[in-house]
């Protein structure tokens, strides 16, 4: 299985923005994507939606597939099982509740948003 690494796409996303001398306001204003996001990307503190992702990928010209790497599903699944875990598969399980929530806002917020 592969998953979003979140350490390439920081990485891409400085390095993208550097050699298009981009503000990180001005990434905002091309991608609709409030320039505190862009630099919580930056900063490994945030996870975009595959929308922003493909956007982001747009407007810096990369390719969005290159920032996904293979993880490993035995450790997901012991950590998920509640057996004996180290801190790595912890922090995995809470990454992935994480992104749950996350989702979760995202189908609220859609839902809201096409009600109007």
């Amino acid at each position: 299985m592969k998953k979003l690494s979140v350490k390439k796409l920081s990485t891409m996303v400085i390095q993208k923005r550097d050699e298009l001398k981009l503000t990180q306001e001005q990434l905002s204003s091309q991608t609709g994507i409030n320039r505190i996001t862009i630099g919580r990307i930056e900063h490994e503190d945030f996870i975009p939606s595959i929308h922003q992702l493909e956007s982001i990928a747009q407007e810096l010209d990369f390719d969005p597939s290159n920032m996904f790497v293979e993880t490993d599903n035995k450790r997901s699944f012991i950590a998920l099982r509640s057996e004996s875990v180290t801190e790595y598969e912890k922090e995995g399980v809470e990454h992935l509740f994480s992104m749950m929530l996350t989702l979760r806002q995202h189908i609220i917020l859609r839902s809201k948003y096409d009600a109007v």
